[in-house]
């Protein structure tokens, strides 16, 4: 079931919501640049199991509004402040994968983990997307500022070499098609917002702050979140728990399918 939930002045974020008379409720937030299709395969199956999927566009892409300003991470942990309290949800699992994965570890800062009774993170964008002083690991500001580039030159291009980066296993090729065409669904200033964010926020207090069991899963040979940063949320979530995808790139709830969907459901039991 699809609907509209309004989180701000002219701003309507789209929701798709499988199984609802489910008590045992997973909220997914996908990454950039993509939509809640990204999870099409778990909420094939996880409805099944007897969990209630709740997908959402991110403001800027799939079929939500896409206003010319809010991708910051405050705004974005906001959006879903209002779904879950639009939806009424209490005691669910809050699931992120890459900047999904740092826009929810800010809800749990910015809002105290408001309903959330556990956390998962896919390949996820944190503490900080970028190598910084101090910090020698993600990818270099110069390679996401070129992304930026492509994205106002030729974005189409841009999200065609990104999906071949975003997944380790060989595509066929319609899925390859399908994967890009969910990457054109957004808007091209809300692709380039989102991406600003990802170069320029950082979570390294707001990890501290997590205090709900977490599950971390992360694909060994992802090249757009670095392995080691997995190892490093691991390190500063306490009560976290770091599984590895041998066989998986970024996207590893694809590539590794059953493994993904049967790990999450374990820990949410």
């Amino acid at each position: 079931m699809g609907y509209y939930v309004k989180v701000a002045p002219e701003v309507n974020i789209y929701v798709e919501d499988v199984n609802r008379k489910s008590s045992k409720t997973i909220l997914f937030v996908h990454g950039w640049p993509a939509n809640h299709k990204l999870f099409e395969y778990q909420f094939n199956v996880l409805p099944a199991m007897g969990y209630r999927c709740i997908g959402i566009d991110l403001r800027g892409f799939g079929k939500s509004d896409k206003p010319w300003e809010g991708y910051s991470y405050n705004r974005l942990a906001d959006d879903i402040r209002q779904i879950v309290k639009a939806l009424r949800l209490q005691s669910f699992t809050l699931a992120g994968h890459s900047v999904g994965g740092a826009i929810v570890i800010r809800y749990m800062e910015r809002h105290n983990g408001f309903g959330v009774s556990k956390l998962a993170l896919f390949g996820a964008a944190a503490p900080s997307f970028i190598k910084r002083p101090g910090f020698p690991f993600g990818l270099e500001a110069k390679d996401v500022n070129l992304l930026l580039g492509q994205i106002y030159n030729d974005r189409p291009k841009m999200l065609s070499d990104f999906t071949n980066m975003f997944f380790h296993q060989a595509l066929t090729k319609p899925f390859s098609d399908w994967f890009f065409q969910l990457g054109l669904e957004a808007a091209g200033h809300s692709t380039a917002g989102l991406l600003n964010s990802l170069r320029d926020e950082t979570l390294f207090t707001d990890i501290k702050r997590i205090q709900v069991p977490t599950l971390i899963l992360h694909g060994q040979h992802d090249q757009i979140c670095l392995p080691p940063l997995a190892s490093i949320l691991h390190q500063g979530i306490i009560n976290s728990k770091l599984i590895w995808f041998e066989h998986s790139g970024h996207g590893l709830f694809w590539e590794e399918q059953k493994k993904f969907t049967q790990e999450l459901a374990n820990f949410i039991g």
